[in-house]
């Protein structure tokens, strides 16, 4: 019993620091910069943003690259550490997330792509507005797909949730702070797809703060890794 909790307080501790190591870029790679880069409804200055800070840029396409890459490794280790718990919810919760890398990458390829064209080297006979145009259209297509994407960010969640609340060994109040976080990325999604892009700004005000259940699991696992007193829920 001894030896099992020591092993899944270190695995708890390697969830926490992959955690961390994902969560790092992804702020700089999905808000920062495109705040910077994009100016909505303006395709000549959104592209001249691009050209201008170029390593920007690409830093942001790289930063979201790692972060979808490590949340492989992220995932495999929270199935070794919640397999024992249920197995089908912890097949489930993988799998939500393996689906997640190619989304990510096409996304990133959109980006790369418009960087690309705006430096003439895919389309050359193109006039400057045409590459405007055509390189807003390719940066609008990856922020729609990160808004896809907020599905699976939301879907994993659930599973993972239901597994630390019936873990025994992870503070179930966690566990219900991260289907909080899962059902607030879900009707982000529903009310971008649905209302106006005013009612997403109003919704997300609210649901920002259901964001936290994933840093407050990722800080216990690092602090704490496992409960004293372990009891498997089975």
């Amino acid at each position: 019993m001894e030896n099992k909790k020591l092993s899944l307080k270190k695995t708890a501790r390697l969830a926490g620091l992959l955690g961390l190591v994902m969560g790092i870029p992804l702020p700089f790679s999905l808000i920062y910069v495109p705040s910077k880069i994009i100016v909505n409804g303006n395709a000549a200055s959104t592209s001249r943003n691009i050209l201008d800070n170029e390593l920007l840029f690409r830093a942001a396409i790289a930063g979201h690259l790692f972060a979808a890459t490590m949340f492989v490794f992220l995932v495999l280790i929270l199935y070794r550490l919640f397999r024992s718990v249920n197995e089908h919810w912890a097949r489930l919760m993988v799998a939500l997330v393996v689906v997640q890398v190619p989304i990510a990458f096409f996304i990133e390829t959109c980006n790369i792509s418009a960087l690309m064209l705006l430096k003439g080297l895919i389309v050359k006979s193109a006039d400057p507005l045409q590459q405007y145009d055509w390189a807003m259209l390719l940066v609008k297509t990856a922020r729609y797909g990160i808004s896809a994407l907020q599905i699976f960010w939301g879907l994993w969640l659930l599973p993972y949730g239901l597994l630390v609340c019936r873990s025994g060994f992870i503070p179930r109040f966690l566990g219900v702070l991260l289907i909080i976080n899962g059902i607030g990325y879900l009707v982000e999604t529903v009310v971008f797809l649905l209302f106006q892009p005013g009612h997403y700004e109003l919704v997300r005000k609210f649901t920002f703060i259901t964001y936290f259940g994933e840093a407050a699991i990722m800080l216990w696992y690092l602090i704490r890794g496992v409960k004293e007193n372990t009891s498997n829920g089975g």
